[in-house]
């Protein structure tokens, strides 16, 4: 029963973190369609990658007993090659300036894992270890990766709009929180369980911020729309005033030239 339960868990997990590590795609549709980065930044999608390494590697049979953690293997390798695609496309459409950010970035990331993983394999000699070793960097990463929506939180704040927040990224940063909290309580991995106590309350501030918000924009819109509506109206009426003014004088100078 407890093996079904787990394995139920690391699939539910595995779908909710796939659709998280999906979501960024209509974003980098509009970056090729308007050939441009814009405004976007690189950094996320580079944490996100060595993340997604980093727990790759964890769960290999080099780090983690056999597969007893195959589920992170087969979501974070999912992620790998979604969050590098976005990397990617973000070096080719990025300014000078931004390739060169890009690099900046990347190198260290790339470095470290490859350091990570090399001190990992060689210089531990027990699955122990080379858990504690590569756990405790993810950890860190991953608490970096869901502090991440703290700027976008602030930006709904501040602009009292969930526009830039969409629901389902939120619904799914709260469903994989609790489905990795739930899994690694349930083969006792703090490193698995650990990134989400951060994650999961900023999974429900984001889902309150929504419930705040999401009215009010609601309500705005067609306060907005009649707005819109009545200045064109009163367009209309004082195009019409006009042309009876102008009518107007047009029979009186016609009257006095007559005259």
């Amino acid at each position: 029963m407890s093996e079904t339960l787990r394995l139920g868990v690391a699939v539910l997990g595995n779908v909710a973190s796939v659709s998280l590590y999906a979501a960024p795609i209509t974003t980098f549709k509009r970056v090729i369609r308007k050939k441009s980065t814009e405004e976007f930044s690189c950094i996320p999608y580079i944490i996100g990658l060595f993340n997604c390494l980093l727990f790759t590697w964890y769960g290999l049979p080099v780090v983690s007993y056999k597969w007893e953690n195959l589920p992170l293997v087969t979501v974070n390798g999912v992620g790998i090659v979604l969050e590098l695609s976005y990397v990617l496309i973000y070096f080719c459409y990025a300014s000078a300036k931004g390739k060169a950010k890009v690099t900046m970035v990347a190198t260290p990331v790339l470095l470290l894992f490859c350091i990570t993983a090399i001190v990992s394999a060689f210089a531990f000699h027990d699955n122990a270890h080379r858990k504690q070793l590569v756990g405790s960097i993810g950890l860190v990463v991953s608490i970096a990766m869901y502090g991440s929506p703290l700027v976008v939180m602030k930006k709904v704040i501040q602009t009292k709009s969930v526009e830039f927040m969409p629901l389902p990224l939120s619904l799914c940063t709260f469903l994989a929180t609790t489905l990795w909290l739930t899994y690694g309580a349930l083969i006792r991995d703090i490193f698995v369980a650990g990134p989400s106590v951060v994650g999961i309350p900023l999974g429900i501030l984001q889902l309150v911020l929504h419930c705040k918000y999401r009215k009010k924009s609601v309500l705005e819109e067609p306060n907005k729309g009649d707005m819109e509506k009545g200045n064109l109206e009163k367009v209309e009426l004082e195009k019409v005033n006009m042309e009876m003014e102008d009518a107007e004088k047009n029979v009186s100078i016609h009257k006095n030239s007559n005259l």
